[in-house]
Parts: C-alpha cells; sequence; structure tokens
C-alpha cells in the first residue's frame, strides 16, 4: 500500500500529525507526506516519513500564491499513491485538497469534513468537538483503519549533538518569536524574563529564527546565549531537548519541544482554543489570560490595546513556572 498523508499548513501543524503519520506508517508500505513550505522543515523530523512532496496550497497559509493550473497539474501528475489521509485543523475544509488527490487517482481518501464531501471522500469523519490536534489526527487514522501503534505523543528523529551551541551544564530555553503576532509575548516582557532567570540562577538560552536575529539580540541582553539565526530545525530539536525547560508561545517551537520531551511554559494567547493547542504529553503550564475577549476570535494581530491576554504575564510569573517544571523533569 502506498499512503499519501496531507497536512498543509505550518510547522508545528505538521509535528502534529507524527503520530497520526506513525499509525499509517505501521500499515502501509510507504509514507508520502504532502506538506507545505512552512511545514517541510518539520516533516523532514517525522518518524515513518519515507518522501516528502512540498506544494504551496492557494487555499493554506497567511499569503497564499494564486491558483495556477500548471502546479496543479505538475502536483496531480507527480502524486502517487492509493490511499490518503488528509490532516485539517478544525476550522478547514479537506475537499480542495480532496479533489486534486482524486484527480491524481488516489482511489481511498479520509478526512474530517463537515461539509457534503459528495464522490471525494470514502471516509467522512467527524472529529469531536474539543480533541487537541494531536489526537484528531489519530482519531481520524483510526477511522480509516490505521489504529494507533504506539503512545500516541509527539516525536521526531534522534537530534543532532548541540553541546557545541549551548555550552556545558543545564539551561533553560526562551523562545520569543512567533509566527503570528497575535501568539507573541512582547519583546520588552521576554527580556525582563530573561533578566530574571538569570538572577534566578538559570542559565538561559535564547533561539530563533533566520529573520529574527535582532529580537534574539534584544531579548537575550548580557544575560544570555543568543542562538538567534544558528539553528535549523534539527539542530533547534537539540537544544530544546537539552533544556530544563521552554518558555515561548503558541508557536512551532513549543510542538517541537512537546516532541523532544521537554516542559513548557507556554504563553498561550487564546486566539485559538488552547485545549487544541497546547502542549502535547508533557508537563506544561499554560499562562495568559484565557478568558480574553480575543478568544476564539483567530486573529493574527491583537485585536486589543496593549496585549492584555499575554501582557499581563510577568517575569516572575515565567520564573516560577519554570521553577515548577523542573521539578517534574
Amino acid at each position: 500500500m502506498k499512503a499519501l498523508v496531507t497536512r498543509l499548513d505550518s510547522f508545528g501543524d505538521v509535528l502534529l500529525a507524527g503520530p497520526a503519520i506513525r499509525a499509517v506508517a505501521a500499515r502501509a508500505d510507504t509514507v508520502t507526506l504532502l506538506c507545505g513550505p512552512r511545514g517541510a522543515p518539520a516533516a523532514r523530523l517525522l518518524p515513518g516519513v519515507d518522501g516528502i512532496l512540498v506544494w504551496d496550497a492557494p487555499w493554506v497559509g497567511f499569503a497564499p500564491p494564486p491558483v495556477g493550473r500548471g502546479e496543479v497539474d505538475q502536483l496531480i501528475d507527480t502524486i502517487d499513491a492509493d490511499t490518503a489521509l488528509i490532516l485539517t485543523s478544525f476550522h478547514q475544509s479537506p475537499l480542495p485538497a480532496a479533489l486534486l488527490l482524486r484527480l491524481a487517482g488516489v482511489g481511498f481518501i479520509a478526512a474530517d469534513s463537515e461539509d457534503y464531501p459528495g464522490s471525494l471522500l470514502d471516509v467522512r469523519h467527524h472529529r469531536a468537538p474539543h480533541a487537541h490536534e494531536a489526537e484528531a489526527g489519530l482519531d481520524l487514522a483510526e477511522a480509516a483503519g490505521f489504529p494507533p501503534v504506539d503512545d500516541g505523543l509527539l516525536r521526531v528523529l534522534p537530534p543532532p549533538p548541540t553541546a557545541g551551541l549551548t555550552g556545558p551544564g543545564p539551561y533553560v530555553v526562551v523562545h520569543p518569536g512567533a509566527s503570528v503576532p497575535a501568539r507573541a509575548w512582547s519583546p520588552g516582557r521576554c527580556a525582563e524574563a530573561v533578566r530574571e532567570l538569570a538572577a534566578a540562577g538559570h542559565r538561559v538560552v535564547v533561539t530563533g529564527g533566520a529573520g529574527e536575529s535582532d529580537l534574539t539580540a534584544f531579548v537575550a541582553g548580557e544575560q544570555a546565549l543568543d542562538l538567534g539565526g544558528r539553528t535549523g530545525a534539527a539542530e533547534l530539536s537539540g537544544v530544546l531537548a537539552g533544556a530544563d525547560a521552554v518558555v515561548t508561545g503558541n508557536t512551532g517551537p513549543a510542538h517541537l519541544a512537546a516532541a523532544v520531551g521537554t516542559p513548557v511554559v507556554s504563553l498561550f494567547a487564546p486566539v485559538v482554543p488552547a485545549e487544541r493547542w497546547r502542549p502535547y504529553g508533557v508537563p506544561h503550564v499554560l499562562l495568559g489570560d484565557q478568558d480574553a475577549p480575543c478568544a476564539d476570535s483567530r486573529a493574527r494581530e491583537c485585536p486589543l490595546p496593549g496585549h492584555p491576554c499575554l501582557d499581563t504575564v510577568t517575569a516572575q510569573d515565567v520564573v516560577t513556572a519554570v521553577e515548577k517544571l523542573r521539578g517534574e523533569r
């Protein structure tokens, strides 16, 4: 059986698809993961993935490309699978992807869908209303004939050694960036947390992507090691694996930390529900006002002055949460 799993969203979304992918891989001869460009680095970290197809779907993402017939035809001609699982977030429709997979000759397709699928789906599954994204993927896989084969936690391939980056001894990671501004703690608050963590005796490592070097330099200041722009996805997994705890917002590194078993202090803006997107399967402390007026709005930019859901969290709140999680590590 040649299986294809589709998850077209971002880095963290692809990591959350990992348990379902492993369930499919246990029964399929090969598993290809069809993902978007932002999810591809995470796809390369997942056990059970034999091949990766990267396609920027015009119905997904913050800056979707225009629809191009040539690109669509090329994707259809490239897909080689007889079974497919389409993983989506609770607010997305799987039917555009299902149509392309049907045109590619995929004979069996399963997805969560509240919309009538006609002949596009063989298994039209209805996800539990409050299920975490990782659990929802596993539930769909089981409905499609791929039952769980392990503990269902997030997992990545063994990370490379990163002591050369972090230096010896214990440390706490602070990751200040987020792909969605509404989900990020303010830089000033992050810098305060670094200073307070250092004052409490913690060695702090600040991480960030290639385009976040100014942010990480500001947050690290003189008190922390700045690794901004110095880690790819695999190296970042190693840095997070070595940490006592990770302090970050609802963004990909929170899920990567969970995948390597590291506790997370989650600065969680309620623009999406924590029950679906919280750090999965690891000890964590959720900080932030989950009843703020922006709750469930899916806002990308904070709609309220002063970002009250997160900026009411203090640096001392973070220090207290880190101390709690270190005891559970």
